[in-house]
């Protein structure tokens, strides 16, 4: 599939896991962030179709880095993931704009499900 999808998180681990479950779906165009500032940079670069954003990084988390990838493209799609427990964060993500969420640990049919119906 022909979609770019960027999956931002500073667990290399993390990144693999979603990468893995997308690739297997199908999605062979995948860009890495290993935090929110690397993040806006890669996006303003590549423009994704989607953005798969942690919350929880180092240097800019996903918060700020949703707001300003947002300020740079209204329209950009992208998708929170969480950790139980920080619920006031998701809400906020939404409020700025954040398509949907996905809460860890990741059931990949939840992240292909989330992916294929937000790139439709």
């Amino acid at each position: 599939m022909s979609k770019k999808i960027m999956i931002v998180d500073d667990a290399a681990f993390m990144r693999m896991t979603i990468k893995n479950c997308l690739t297997k779906a199908g999605y062979d165009s995948i860009i890495e962030a290993a935090d929110g500032l690397i993040a806006v940079e890669a996006y303003q670069a590549e423009k994704p179709d989607l953005v798969i954003l942690d919350i929880t990084m180092p240097n800019m988390d996903g918060i700020q880095a949703l707001g300003a990838i947002k300020q740079m493209d209204p329209s950009s799609k992208i998708v929170m993931c969480s950790a139980m427990g920080q619920e006031a964060m998701v809400v906020e993500a939404i409020k700025l704009g954040a398509s949907d969420f996905i809460v860890k640990p990741f059931k990949p049919e939840r992240i292909l499900d989330t992916v294929s119906r937000i790139l439709e």
